[in-house]
């Protein structure tokens, strides 16, 4: 079984408070526990930036009926795999299928026995466990145990659209090791694969913020995410990466830049806009800029801005 190092939340919505106490009491043992008498509140806490691990949902209640708060946490990207469990007292099998085809993962009626209440609670806390386990696996690369490119993929979607709510700058730097093809054919593909590591070590130790990502895009080219970074700062921090691989002195005999392991680098920044443009956009012109960097030397840094707004990057 996964363990979870803090108790995971388990939140529950009936209009009836003893409904309530009787399954807090059997839960707060092991779970925290938050309470909703509505549906309104219910939708209130789950869209908090504390959403609960589970809910425990009555389908009558006044006002927002059960179904219709499934429907709303299932329509939300931020909600929709939060496991929702009806507990009711309707029996229908009509009313159970309904529930399900909401995206209920289990329905239980009432009068409702705590012992089975609980042992599917645990169950689908420890699915929903393992379930995110699997898939932080898949954003991991399995060689350099760094994000991978479905993570990227994910991120830099993710930040372009913060950028573009708060204003902000957004630059992406594409890295790729010079000459790694020769590197792998005079040292061997084992030698190749700890290189990578290396550098992929070298790389993260260049950044220091928790919202900048080091990714493996694929092959010998990484790509970094640099959330809220004008054009100034990606350029030295770009900077900063190539002089963290370089201090490896891994030694490289068959690269025209230098007698060890170099990177060069793509850098792009934008202002992104909600109305406009996607980080497709970015990432081009970051690619663009990395093969600038190759073609005139390696080992070194080529920077664009993709385009200008009243705002400076």
């Amino acid at each position: 079984m996964i363990e979870s190092k803090t108790k995971q939340t388990i939140l529950i919505v009936d209009d009836t408070p003893e409904n309530i106490d009787l399954l807090t009491e059997a839960l707060a043992p092991h779970y925290r526990t938050r309470a909703a008498i509505n549906g309104e509140k219910a939708l209130k806490i789950a869209f908090s930036d504390e959403p609960p691990d589970l809910i425990l949902l009555d389908i009558m209640m006044p006002g927002m009926d059960g179904y219709e708060v499934c429907k709303r946490l299932k329509d939300n990207p931020g909600t929709q795999r939060i496991p929702v469990i009806f507990i009711t007292a309707r029996s229908d099998e009509g009313d159970e299928e309904l529930g399900l085809n909401l995206g209920a993962v289990d329905y239980i009626t009432k009068p409702f026995s705590l012992k089975i209440t609980k042992a599917r609670v645990r169950n689908h806390l420890l699915l929903k466990q393992q379930f995110e386990l699997l898939e932080a696996i898949s954003m991991v690369d399995a060689l350099t145990q760094i994000p991978n490119r479905r993570r990227f993929d994910e991120a830099i979607d993710a930040e372009w659209k913060r950028a573009a709510r708060e204003g902000t700058p957004l630059s992406v730097l594409m890295v790729d090791i010079d000459h790694f093809k020769e590197y792998n054919d005079h040292y061997g593909h084992g030698a190749g694969d700890d290189c990578l590591c290396a550098v992929a070590a070298a790389l993260q130790s260049g950044v220091s913020r928790p919202g900048d990502m080091v990714t493996r895009y694929g092959g010998e080219e990484f790509a970094v995410i640099l959330p809220e970074t004008g054009k100034e700062a990606a350029a030295h921090i770009a900077l900063r990466l190539c002089e963290c691989v370089f201090e490896i002195k891994l030694p490289h005999a068959n690269s025209s830049a230098e007698p060890f392991v170099t990177v060069s680098v793509g850098c792009a920044t934008a202002m992104p806009s909600e109305k406009a443009d996607s980080p497709r956009v970015l990432f081009d012109e970051a690619d663009k800029m990395l093969y600038e960097a190759k073609g005139t030397g390696r080992n070194r840094v080529c920077c664009v801005v993709c385009y200008s707004t009243d705002t400076p990057v």
